[in-house]
């Protein structure tokens, strides 16, 4: 019996004006699966994770998350179904604290209580906390986790808005660029750790990555589109040999 992908994307259009960002793109991530997109700048990556984060509206076509349709939801209720995201521009809340920032990706996560806020009982906070703190530790963030973001080094940035994502316990981690603007030996720890978020957190990644030889190193499989369409798929070594890539 064959396995029900975690992510489908099936037939998506998106046209800006008279721009088409998205022409018919299909493709599928299962569970606990790493897969790259690629291509050159204009060729619609984040347009396409911004129609899963439901940012952007399809024209045509839909996105199912577990066999269910997103079409129609806010971008906080496709959250709360387990899709967390980066950013290509850091969206960090730059005036607060890592920490902070941190527990704010909790938010979809907290259950109402009245009685423990009545009693003043602090159990909800505390298992927040607890699930944050591990998060840092596994960031090395506890260097800066009382310092402002906009004080931080942006390699510290990028580390705080990926913990912010984690911190959102997703079932799919959309990555987007998340090497961009490092350092050499920022982006091999990056890297790094996008593998071992697959096995401790157990949720598939989709990676947006213009450094083809780390994307190539990371990826089970790999996408390749070019002015909205898909032009090749299929494992990184595959893709690379495709021509038109």
């Amino acid at each position: 019996m064959s396995v029900m992908p975690l992510l489908e994307i099936d037939q998506i259009f998106v046209s800006f004006g008279g721009i088409q960002a998205l022409s018919g793109v299909d493709l599928e991530v299962d569970e606990d699966e790493i897969l790259a997109i690629i291509g050159p700048n204009g060729s619609g990556k984040t347009s396409l994770f911004n129609c899963i984060s439901n940012v952007y509206r399809p024209d045509e076509g839909e996105i199912r998350l577990k066999g269910e349709s997103l079409q129609g939801l806010s971008p906080d209720a496709v959250a709360r179904k387990g899709i967390a995201r980066t950013f290509q521009n850091l969206r960090l809340f730059l005036h607060m604290t890592a920490l902070e920032n941190l527990l704010l990706g909790r938010h979809i996560r907290f259950r109402k209580n009245p009685l423990c806020a009545l009693l003043r009982l602090r159990e909800e906070e505390l298992r927040h906390r607890e699930v944050v703190e591990e998060i840092i530790e596994f960031l090395d963030l506890q260097a800066y986790r009382q310092t402002r973001v906009s004080d931080c080094p942006y390699g510290v940035q990028k580390r705080v808005e990926l913990g912010r994502a984690l911190s959102m316990e997703p079932e799919l981690l959309l990555l987007d660029e998340p090497i961009a603007g490092l350092t050499s030996e920022e982006k091999e720890e990056t890297a790094y750790r996008i593998t071992e978020i697959r096995g401790r957190y157990r949720t598939a990644i989709l990676l947006v990555e213009h450094d083809l030889t780390i994307a190539s190193k990371l990826a089970d499989r790999m996408v390749a589109l070019d002015y909205g369409l898909k032009i090749a798929q299929g494992s990184p070594e595959e893709v690379q040999r495709t021509p038109q890539v």
